[in-house]
């Protein structure tokens, strides 16, 4: 009896071993070469759905707290995050927006439908003057994406003279008359966006000549320098890319944009934000993690042309992208935003940062309301995301120095396919202090990692916090705002220069070492 309960205590520590997941990460701190940019956690807001109506903008009048029209409580959690640069009016919508429509007294702008997105009719409230009052009160950067689809060249040219002239002009005049006495102080600008689709179905060799055109007139004026974009390609159209570099004097831009959604199938089969099954969360998450692979390719066509690597790579639009919610308006793309999200936002920008050398500005897909948003809102009720999260844990990496990263990770397999279970990041700020970031997605096996610091012997452990929660779709409703949110952890130890944590199932921490 003894011997055979001796033999059953062996096969259960063999079993328990065997089912430790172990993933092996060592973090090159005498390898920091490159910054990550802050930009790349920038937002986008298009006038799509319930984004900036009935999102963003509620009016001055609005019983709702709100600071110049938009809502107070978003104003305040972008800031509290952060936020970097935040793009408008598109999308999709740029294409079609006139912006003389969007000024002056909103009671005599004229209104206009959204053949893009519902078919609604909007009447032009929040124009440049409101999303420009917006960026400044949350001190961030404008990105304006202009009108190169449907719009003129002297449309564009005239739209910067308007916001950035400080002079006597007609442009400059009006901006005066309609209550603005200095200019602002713009600089990101997009020329045109998917010129490929929705922006004028060019071909690439067409819209290079086309931005040569328009770029020109984009003028700097005074001490505003225009960061232009060109409208790069979409998911792995390599002949974009190379056309772009090719055919675009590299002095008449400073970066290309690029533009990748995940989903979970195919796009006719994007399938659903909620009540997935382990099979649609796999997948989902292993085409996500197919940003890596596109972004390495169109920056190796970068590199050819642009060895210095002065031009920059702008994934101004990615995200999820699911069937839309049953019940409400198929234009206007409203999704809920699981824990799920989450693990593929954290995944995305550990992506984003290997590659910080390229990918210097990013925008996920959109700010409220829209694809994997930030918040979501219902009358006088807002809440935060669980992707929300994700940006308020990863800000510590905002304009640190990169510090390449090795990982030795199990793999989590499903539909013959397999990815790895762990990712990670890292990177040291102006203080000197380290963040690490580690992301598991394997929803069922915990991971033990042993993470080594080169050239690190003496340092501490200062603090740690962690997403994660009961259930893969797990979701915060107005109900339960809190289902899943950041939480301090405490299951992690650093001693002579290795860091040891124990990663639970279907989570994201990150770890700060001084």
């Amino acid at each position: 009896m003894k011997k055979n309960l001796l033999i059953y205590l062996s096969l259960f520590v063999c079993i328990t071993a065997f089912s430790q997941q172990k993933a092996e990460v060592v973090v090159n701190n005498d390898q920091g070469k490159y910054r990550i940019n802050k930009h790349i956690y920038g937002h986008f807001s298009e006038h799509l759905g319930r984004c900036i109506y009935d999102g963003l903008w509620v009016g001055e009048k609005s019983s709702i707290p709100n600071v110049n029209g938009v809502r107070k409580d978003i104003i305040d959690a972008l800031k509290y995050i952060k936020i970097p640069n935040l793009r408008w009016p598109g999308g999709c919508f740029a294409d079609e927006y006139h912006w003389m429509d969007g000024i002056g007294p909103r009671a005599e702008r004229p209104k206009m439908v959204n053949t893009h997105w519902g078919g609604v009719v909007e009447d032009n409230s929040f124009g440049t003057h409101e999303f420009l009052n917006l960026c400044e009160a949350l001190e961030t950067e404008a990105y304006i994406c202009g009108n190169m689809g449907s719009g003129t060249v002297e449309e564009m040219s005239k739209w910067v003279e308007y916001i950035t002239f400080d002079g006597e002009s007609p442009m400059s005049n009006l901006r005066k008359k309609n209550g603005r006495e200095t200019p602002w102080k713009v600089s990101l600008w997009g020329v045109g966006n998917e010129n490929w689709g929705c922006g004028g179905n060019m071909t690439a060799e067409g819209y290079a000549e086309n931005y040569r055109r328009y770029a020109t007139y984009c003028r700097n004026y005074g001490e505003n320098s225009l960061y232009k974009i060109a409208g790069g390609p979409n998911v792995d159209d390599y002949h974009w890319m190379e056309i772009m570099m090719k055919n675009i004097p590299h002095h008449m831009m400073k970066g290309v944009s690029v533009h990748n959604y995940s989903f979970t199938y195919a796009w006719e089969n994007k399938g659903n934000a909620l009540g997935f099954n382990e099979d649609d969360y796999f997948s989902l998450l292993e085409h996500g993690m197919r940003m890596d692979e596109i972004v390495t390719k169109h920056a190796a066509i970068m590199d050819k042309y642009d060895p210095e690597k002065k031009i920059a790579m702008i994934v101004d639009e990615w995200g999820a992208w699911y069937n839309v919610e049953p019940g409400t308006n198929p234009g206007f793309l409203y999704q809920q935003n699981t824990l799920r999200d989450a693990l593929l936002a954290g995944t995305i920008l550990n992506i984003f940062h290997k590659h910080c050398d390229r990918v210097q500005i990013a925008n996920i897909a959109q700010l409220v309301n829209v694809l994997q948003a930030l918040f979501l809102t219902e009358g006088d009720k807002m809440l935060l995301t669980p992707t929300y999260h994700v940006f308020d844990m990863y800000k510590v990496h905002q304009d640190a120095t990169m510090l390449p990263v090795d990982v030795a990770s199990p793999v989590y397999s499903r539909l013959g396919k397999e990815i790895k279970s762990v990712s990670a990041s890292a990177s040291k700020d102006a203080s000197g202090k380290i963040h690490i970031s580690f992301v598991n997605i394997d929803p069922n096996q915990s991971v033990e990692i042993t993470c080594n610091l080169k050239d690190l012997k003496n340092g501490k452990l200062i603090s740690g916090n962690i997403i994660t929660a009961s259930q893969t779709d797990s979701h915060n409703t107005f109900d339960n705002p809190n289902e899943v949110i950041l939480k301090d952890f405490k299951d992690a130890s650093f001693k002579n220069g290795t860091v040891t944590v124990k990663i639970p199932a279907k989570s994201l921490v990150t770890l700060e070492l001084n």
